[in-house]
C-alpha cells in the first residue's frame, strides 16, 4: 500500500441478509448483498487500503450498555417466538441474529479506529436510530449507534463523541439516549418532523439537565437537496464541532435521502451523499486525527441503494467520486426552500446560541 495512504475498515457478514422484515415491507435483506456486490464491482474492495472485517456478534452485555434489561429480554422473547415488536417491526430468531452481528460490525470497526490499526470505520447496515433506551419501531429493534458510542466512551475513556445523523427521518431513539449527556453532541438533519416519521426532532428539543444544548435538530423542508444540506454542514455543523472538538465523530444514514427514494421527499443525489460524508470525514482529519466511523444502512428504493452507499464510502475514504451516476436528472432545489432552510438555520442559531459562542456572531 503507498505510504501515507490511510485504511479502512468495512465490517460486513452474508447473514446481515437476513435483517429482511419481509414481502412487502420496505426494509429487505437484499440490500446487503446488493450493496456489496455493487462495491466489487466498483473495485472497492480490491483496494489495498480496505480491511474487510467479518464480525462477530454483540453480546447481551453490549446491548445492557444502552437498553433496558426488560426491553432486551422483550426482543429476545418475541424473536425466539417470531412474533413482531409492531406492525412494521417484526422479531425472528434470523432477524435478532442479524441485529447483533450488525452490532458488532460496528464494534469491532470502531474499535480498529480507536486502537490506530486504521483510521477510518464504515458499519454495513448499521444505523438502528429509532430505537430508544426501552423501546424499538421504526425498523429498529436495538440502537448500534448508541451502542458504539457508549462502548468506545468507557472502553477507550472518551468524553466528547460527535455523532451526525445524515438520515431522511429524525433519530429519535439516539437522541432520546443522550439528551441529557454532555459528552455526546448529538446532531440530526433530517426531513420537517411535521411530514414524516417519527414526528419528532424540532429545533426546539435542545437536550436537558447537563445535556442542555448538546442535542441539535436541522429539520429540512421536503425539496431541499444538495446545495442546501452542504450548507448546514458548513454554517451549524462545522462550527460546532470546532467549538465542541470530538474525539470521534460517528455519522449514520444511508440512501433514503435520495431524491427517487420512496420513503422521503429531500432530493439529494449520490454525489450529494458523497460530499456529505467527505466533509465529515475532512472534518474528522482536522479535529480528531481522522477517526470516523460511518453507519450507512437505510434506503428503499433498491434502483439507488447500491450507488448511494457506495457513494457515502467513497467520500468517507476520500476517494475520487468516479463513477458515481444517478439513473436519472434530479429535479431542482426551488428557491423558497432554499429561503426556508436558511430561515431554520437562523432558529437553530438562536435557540443554541446561549450554549455555543461560535453561533453568536
Amino acid at each position: 500500500m503507498p505510504e501515507g495512504v490511510a485504511k479502512t475498515a468495512i465490517a460486513y457478514h452474508e447473514k446481515y441478509a437476513q435483517y429482511d422484515l419481509g414481502p412487502g415491507h420496505p426494509y429487505r435483506g437484499d440490500r446487503f448483498p446488493r450493496a456489496w456486490e455493487f462495491f466489487k464491482k466498483m473495485g472497492l474492495l480490491e483496494r489495498p487500503e480496505v480491511v474487510v472485517v467479518r464480525p462477530e456478534p454483540a453480546g447481551r452485555e453490549d446491548l445492557l450498555r444502552v437498553h433496558d434489561e426488560k426491553y432486551v429480554d422483550l426482543i429476545f422473547r418475541l424473536s425466539e417466538h417470531s412474533r413482531p415488536y409492531d406492525w412494521e417491526t417484526p422479531c425472528s430468531p434470523e432477524i435478532l441474529e442479524a441485529a447483533l452481528l450488525i452490532t458488532g460490525g460496528a464494534l469491532a470497526v470502531g474499535s480498529k479506529v480507536m486502537e490506530g490499526e486504521v483510521e477510518k470505520g464504515v458499519a454495513m447496515g448499521g444505523g438502528f436510530h429509532h430505537a430508544g433506551r426501552d423501546y424499538g419501531g421504526g425498523f429498529c429493534l436495538f440502537n448500534d449507534v448508541a451502542i458504539l458510542a457508549v462502548f468506545l466512551k468507557e472502553r477507550y475513556s472518551l468524553d466528547r463523541i460527535m455523532i451526525v445523523d445524515h438520515d431522511v427521518h429524525a433519530g429519535n431513539g439516539t437522541s432520546d439516549i443522550f439528551y441529557s449527556d454532555p459528552t455526546v453532541l448529538f446532531i440530526s438533519i433530517h426531513q420537517d418532523p411535521r411530514t414524516i416519521y417519527p414526528g419528532t426532532g424540532f429545533v426546539h428539543q435542545i437536550g436537558s439537565g447537563p445535556g442542555e444544548g448538546y442535542n441539535v435538530n436541522v429539520p429540512l423542508p421536503p425539496g431541499a437537496g444538495d446545495e442546501s444540506y452542504m450548507k448546514v454542514l458548513k454554517e451549524v455543523v462545522r462550527p460546532l464541532a470546532e467549538e465542541f472538538g470530538p474525539q470521534l465523530i460517528i455519522s449514520n444514514g444511508g440512501s433514503d435521502p435520495h431524491f427517487m427514494d420512496l420513503l422521503g421527499s429531500l432530493r439529494i443525489t449520490a454525489r450529494g451523499f458523497y460530499s456529505i460524508t467527505r466533509f465529515l470525514t475532512g472534518l474528522a482529519d482536522e479535529l480528531c486525527g481522522g477517526k470516523y466511523v460511518l453507519m450507512p444502512g437505510s434506503g428503499y428504493n433498491p434502483s439507488v441503494l447500491p450507488m448511494s452507499w457506495y457513494a457515502l464510502v467513497a467520500g468517507a475514504m476520500r476517494l475520487e467520486p468516479d463513477g458515481i451516476e444517478e439513473p436519472r436528472s434530479p429535479p431542482p432545489e426551488p428557491d423558497y426552500v432554499k429561503k426556508e432552510v436558511e430561515k431554520v438555520i437562523s432558529e437553530i442559531r438562536e435557540v443554541l446560541k446561549p450554549y455555543w459562542r461560535c453561533l453568536r456572531a
